[in-house]
């Protein structure tokens, strides 16, 4: 995956310090912004989707569970 992205929060002085995220048609893949290099999770991208609507809920313990 070659479309990584940041987050739209971040800032000027800490935009070296989050996550990016790049997408397919079926997978969403995250990575840190400090070690791109480094390990990549990469997640269906229906659950990718029930994670975050569980995180903008405040109910991380309803994310779904990842078996890796």
């Amino acid at each position: 995956m070659d479309n990584w992205r940041k987050s739209s929060y971040s800032g000027p002085d800490d935009g070296n310090e989050c996550v990016e995220i790049a997408n397919s048609t079926t997978h969403v893949a995250i990575r840190d912004s400090k070690a791109p290099t480094r390990a990549t999770l990469t997640l269906p991208t229906t659950t990718f989707t029930l994670f975050i609507e569980a995180l903008a809920h405040g109910n991380v313990l309803a994310a779904p569970r990842i078996d890796v």
